[in-house]
């Protein structure tokens, strides 16, 4: 049984794509856009002009993607912003 390395990588590939999600932070009219931007850096690692550009996004277009990843990756996220009062779906 000969498989090829580059198939076997190419199954892991759509394998994982499959199992990937999206972490999406809704707009409100509760958190301000410093709370908003400190939670990203803190919860997602995102560095200053990048949690502020989803955050401007959030607020005009009503919904941003902040993260990609594995489901329950992004469970444990969602709890961390859950618990700062902050409004995140997985996708």
């Amino acid at each position: 049984m000969n498989t090829s390395p580059n198939k076997n990588s190419k199954e892991n590939l759509k394998e994982q794509k499959e199992h990937t999600c999206s972490l999406i932070l809704h707009n409100d009219d509760i958190n301000t856009f410093e709370y908003i931007i400190e939670s990203l850096i803190e919860i997602c690692h995102h560095d200053p002009y990048q949690a502020s550009q989803c955050a401007v996004l959030a607020h005009y277009k009503g919904a941003c993607e902040i993260k990609h990843g594995i489901k329950d990756e992004l469970y444990q996220l969602q709890n961390y912003f859950n618990d700062k009062n902050i409004y995140v779906t997985i996708e």
